[in-house]
């Protein structure tokens, strides 16, 4: 496993991260998605990361569970706040950022977490009032650092034109293959700033994976054939899509590699990118995914195989 600096941070994370999202908590049994957590350490996966409306509270739960036996100091631990956690509680208003924050930490069962990530921007607060609230956050020992996700050009912008508040260190973005739209604008502002990428959905919800076929049924063992982590996957499954991705297969063979771990080497080909966060229901998709630190791969395939997948898209 290979290590990047993420941002201005003193915080060196594996290329590879864990995520939470539909699977732990929810999607994915105790029992399977402990092991996952577990072969994650054993191949130098470091980072963790989170939210707390994940499960409404149930990711956060089971990472507290699996995390408790290991040292403090041998993970790096992020989680967020933004979307709502009951009727009243959503939001990056200073109460909610205070409350949530508190919650959080209860639920993982430490005392600070490394990263504390805006889940979405608030236009309904402040930009103010949410930066001053995660400075206090971080000057209390709660978070070491925080980040954004999906955040636009502009509110970056405006939240490093509050005088004396922390500085964001992460951006968390979708970014694949399938889905370039960070690479205009934010990926350039965010070198500029000292912000690194921990990009989402590197593998297109595992579209990228080459599992799902033209015109077949999904594998009933997969995302897509799941009732409670099917949801979000459905847009990428357009023949156009996979048909084009179907045409990788021959690429990754060419480069030495799956076509998943392809698709996340092509994600770290980008400097700004710290870490490419994986999902996974299976401790062999933990070692496969992982396979990907460290790839070289010749540029030329990579041109390559953008050039398939063009206008291939989800939404065109």
């Amino acid at each position: 496993m290979k290590y990047r600096k993420l941002g201005t941070s003193d915080l060196t994370v594996s290329e590879i991260s864990l995520g939470s999202w539909l699977t732990y908590g929810v999607g994915v049994d105790r029992d399977r998605a402990a092991a996952c957590v577990n072969r994650a350490f054993d191949l130098g996966i470091n980072f963790i990361d989170t939210a707390n409306v994940y499960g409404r509270g149930a990711a956060e739960s089971f990472l507290g569970e699996a995390l408790a036996g290991r040292q403090r100091q041998s993970y790096v631990l992020a989680t967020k706040v933004f979307f709502p956690m009951s009727a009243t509680d959503q939001g990056l208003s200073r109460t909610q950022v205070f409350k949530q924050i508190d919650a959080s930490l209860k639920r993982l069962r430490v005392d600070h977490v490394d990263l504390y990530q805006c889940h979405r921007y608030d236009a309904a607060t402040p930009i103010e009032e949410t930066m001053q609230a995660l400075t206090e956050v971080v000057r209390q020992g709660k978070a070491r650092y925080i980040g954004f996700s999906e955040w636009s050009p502009a509110q970056i912008e405006s939240a490093f034109a509050v005088v004396g508040a922390e500085r964001f260190v992460s951006s968390q973005p979708q970014y694949s293959l399938l889905w370039r739209k960070p690479e205009s604008e934010v990926i350039p502002l965010c070198a500029a700033k000292g912000i690194s990428q921990v990009v989402w959905s590197p593998l297109a919800q595992g579209v990228l994976s080459g599992k799902y076929l033209p015109g077949a049924k999904a594998p009933p063992d997969s995302r897509a054939g799941s009732a409670s982590m099917g949801q979000f996957i459905q847009s990428w499954l357009s023949p156009g899509v996979l048909e084009a991705v179907q045409r990788l297969k021959t690429l990754a063979r060419e480069a030495g590699c799956t076509l998943s771990q392809f698709a996340l080497a092509w994600v770290l080909r980008e400097p700004n990118v710290a870490s490419a966060i994986v999902g996974a229901s299976r401790p062999e998709q933990v070692a496969e995914n992982a396979g990907a630190s460290g790839l070289v791969v010749d540029p030329g395939i990579f041109r390559r195989a953008e050039a398939i997948v063009a206008g291939a898209e989800r939404g065109r």
